[in-house]
């Protein structure tokens, strides 16, 4: 009889040592979860409210330039360019008038940078990640690949900005901002400027499903 409680109070103790780890499992694996959630909504690129004002129009000129496809994509620029704040949203001036800050109307603004990428990505052959560099750096980027790789790679983008900021005699304009740039001696443009752009059209794209 003895025997038999003993075997009693030992399953009850295993069953009540095995709710406890088995909670405490379960606790921390809803932590972790939600740790985890938590990082990746931080690290996630966000889409401000002025570009996202701006799709019916960014849709229209799109549409108007056969470039409907790549609307979520022309959205990523202007998120790069400017977040969608100022009067020249696409950053488009010089593309428009060859010098910066000619553009005083948002609509014209994005008219003319959604022209500019149609334009780009036509003489990209359909080289999608070519013409959102381009929009960065010029079309002479276009005949730079187009000489050497064929299609666009990371590597060629840092070496035409290589290129461009050792041609130029006055290196005093340039800021160098994006990250690495400086020891790269690629402080022409922003060399990781399609990883930027695409990070924000997966965003949207995202939020389009």
């Amino acid at each position: 009889m003895k025997l038999r409680k003993r075997h009693i109070k030992a399953i009850k103790r295993a069953t009540i040592l095995f709710l406890l780890f088995s909670g405490i499992f379960l606790i921390l694996s809803f932590l972790t979860s939600e740790k985890s959630s938590i990082t990746e909504n931080s690290t996630k690129p966000k889409i401000s409210e002025e570009v996202r004002q701006y799709q019916p129009l960014v849709k229209k000129y799109a549409e108007q330039y056969g470039v409907g496809n790549y609307m979520d994509v022309i959205l990523g620029i202007m998120m790069q360019e400017s977040g969608g704040r100022g009067q020249d949203p696409m950053q488009a001036s010089e593309s428009y008038c060859g010098e910066r800050n000619c553009i005083e109307d948002p609509e014209l603004s994005i008219k003319q940078g959604v022209s500019y990428f149609s334009k780009s990505l036509d003489e990209a052959n359909g080289d999608m990640q070519l013409a959102v560099q381009s929009y960065n750096f010029g079309l002479g980027f276009i005949d730079f690949v187009h000489e050497r790789s064929g299609q666009y790679t990371q590597e060629t983008a840092i070496n035409f900005s290589q290129y461009m900021y050792e041609q130029d005699p006055d290196k005093e304009k340039y800021r160098c901002l994006r990250e690495g740039s400086r020891e790269l001696d690629a402080c022409y443009g922003d060399i990781y400027y399609v990883k930027a752009v695409m990070g924000y059209r997966d965003v949207i794209e995202a939020e389009a499903q």
